[in-house]
């Protein structure tokens, strides 16, 4: 038997559909200037907008060192279930891209559209070292600096694992919602070249890849923002 998750912290902005639902990134949370910039201009055009902390991170239960990739998606899965009515549309930023693509899978009927930010589905094969992969599951745990803040970045053999196992990039992604990749090209943490790839992958025809040329892995500039919402708004009906 399988424990309840932690309960959520959300917060859900009325209005017409689809509801558009941002999924963060490895240890981040929804207060980021993406997930904010984004609902701020949804509230002012009037549209439905969702966004969440996965269990352990941001204003969510949990403790953070608990959760596993396969939790995460849970946790996006139940937001989709039980938060929201009607379509979606995911927009999924660095592993909240991985999480779009596990929940689009799983609920084809629900989602009409997604929007990846710096994608990095199965990152847990391709972002770590041998040598690094065999300390996970030695000791249970590694260690990084964090370039984006003071405190190190946390990997567990628990989240390790779990990413090894709902791992897509191995052959086709069978969704045929329409797609829209973003990815900058001077991203130091998720070479663009992954969305390329994935965007050979899916199986749907409507995919559409935008590189940044000077662009960084967040995308959280002014112009990028603004490229973003109208990547966004292209794929709402």
């Amino acid at each position: 038997m399988t424990s309840p998750r932690p309960r959520l912290a959300y917060h859900l902005t009325e209005g017409t559909g689809p509801t558009i639902v941002f999924l963060p990134g490895y240890a981040s949370d929804m207060s980021g200037t993406k997930a904010l910039s984004l609902e701020s201009w949804a509230k002012a055009q009037g549209r439905a907008f969702l966004r969440f902390d996965y269990g352990g991170c941001g204003a969510s239960e949990g403790a953070f060192e608990e959760q596993s990739l396969a939790d995460w998606r849970d946790d996006a899965l139940a937001m989709i279930d039980a938060a929201v009515e009607g379509p979606v549309v995911l927009i999924g930023s660095s592993m909240g891209g991985w999480i779009m693509l596990l929940a689009a899978l799983a609920r084809p009927d629900r989602v009409a559209a997604i929007v990846g930010i710096a994608a990095a589905p199965d990152f847990t094969d391709w972002g770590f070292s041998q040598e690094e992969k065999l300390y996970i599951l030695q000791y249970g745990r590694l260690q990084r600096p964090n370039p984006y803040g003071p405190q190190p970045t946390i990997y567990t053999r628990r989240f390790w694992q779990g990413g090894e196992a709902n791992r897509l990039m191995h052959g086709p992604i069978a969704l045929d919602c329409s797609v829209r990749l973003m990815h900058g090209q001077r991203d130091p943490d998720v070479p663009w070249a992954q969305s390329v790839r994935l965007a050979e992958l899916l199986r749907s025809d409507d995919v559409q890849v935008t590189l940044v040329k000077d662009g960084d892995h967040r995308l959280s500039r002014e112009t990028d923002i603004a490229l973003l919402t109208r990547v966004v708004e292209s794929v709402l009906p």
